[in-house]
């Protein structure tokens, strides 16, 4: 079991790796073209929000409830029982990100004001997230499909696919800034309209995975689906769980948005520095044993639960604490080295390896 668990894990690590890559590039690119910035702010906050969105409800809270639901459907039901839950959860959460994501756009200039209160002193910056926002906010509607779609594949022990969509967001975000950039009156909107494009392409690259499996999802909505009744009930906890980080990141932003030009900037780039060990091994690892311990949960098999469990704490110590003591430490010269050209000052870097070793010692 633990070789078996071992070789999903270093699939998708090693895809998660490459998303990171990409991500370097990403972030690499956007520093050299467009510095940290008042506008860069905009933008960051804009981009945060339906993320913050996704972490809480798609990938967070939705995901721990629904791999467990769907691996219990597995083991006890036929293929037409589980086809029957795919598509009810399909409707029932494809119909809420829909009217969630009108929301968000309809009352973009509130929904600012709530993550970066800050930006209420400036007009100009305030106008600029709202407009962004209501650009980027659809991708919560897209992303917390993806997520629903790599559940299931998870679920069936294909992770290659999931693991892979993260990339296509940096390449999208990438495109923009080279290509499209240059011909929006604010360069910033070609970021936007990157993010917006490459929710729906992470979305449609699982279909013919789904279809290979017969588990297309066919949307439906039935009020009191048991299924779908006993995920939500698995996702109220999860939600209070999922919140915490979340809500700790909500409010660095919050404080940020008060500061001078460029904080909310320094930040995302030390946490994105901060998370690069974490999304490499963590969460190849929790991707991994999620739908293993669903199925042993279902068969109430507490033994090997336990060694499953056990097994993963320990691979995530071995690694999570020499990265911890080498981000500290090297803080500056690995910022320096990674972010530091074009508009991305050494101020920039400073302040940025400060908030970096702040976030090492929470």
């Amino acid at each position: 079991m633990s070789t078996k668990l071992l070789r999903s894990t270093f699939t998708v690590g090693g895809m998660t790796l490459l998303s990171r890559v990409f991500g370097l590039l990403r972030d690499i690119t956007l520093t050299t073209i467009f510095g940290a910035s008042g506008g860069t702010d905009a933008f960051l906050v804009a981009f945060k929000i339906p993320n913050f969105m996704r972490r809480l409800f798609g990938e967070g809270a939705f995901s721990l409830a629904f791999v467990p639901v769907l691996s219990e459907y597995r083991e006890k039901h036929d293929k037409a029982v589980l086809k029957d839950l795919i598509n009810h959860v399909a409707g029932t959460l494809g119909g809420f990100l829909l009217l969630l994501a009108v929301l968000g756009m309809v009352f973009a200039p509130a929904v600012v004001y709530i993550f970066a209160p800050g930006f209420a002193g400036n007009e100009g910056q305030l106008e600029l997230t709202a407009d962004l926002l209501r650009i980027t906010f659809p991708y919560i509607f897209f992303i917390a499909l993806v997520a629903f779609a790599g559940g299931i594949l998870n679920s069936f022990h294909q992770f290659a696919v999931p693991a892979f969509t993260p990339v296509l967001l940096n390449i999208c975000l990438i495109a923009s800034a080279f290509y499209l950039a240059p011909y929006f009156d604010e360069p910033l909107m070609a970021l936007a309209w990157g993010v917006a494009a490459a929710g729906l392409l992470q979305l449609l690259i699982q279909f013919p995975s789904l279809i290979k499996l017969g588990l297309m999802p066919v949307p439906k909505i039935k009020r009191g689906h048991e299924g779908v009744k006993k995920i939500i009930k698995l996702m109220i906890p999860a939600i209070f769980g999922s919140s915490v980080a979340q809500i700790n990141l909500l409010l660095d932003t919050v404080i940020a948005s008060f500061l001078i030009s460029g904080s909310v900037t320094w930040l995302y780039y030390s946490d994105r520095l901060l998370e690069f060990p974490l999304g490499v091994l963590g969460i190849a690892i929790a991707t991994v044993i999620l739908p293993t311990l669903s199925q042993q949960h279902a068969r109430a098999s507490t033994e090997q639960f336990n060694q499953t469990l056990n097994w993963a704490l320990r691979l995530v110590t071995l690694i999570a604490i020499p990265a911890g003591v080498g981000l500290f430490i090297l803080a500056g010269p690995i910022l320096s080295s990674l972010f530091e050209y074009g508009k991305f000052t050494t101020s920039d870097t400073y302040f940025s390896s400060l908030s970096l070793m702040a976030y090492m010692l929470g």
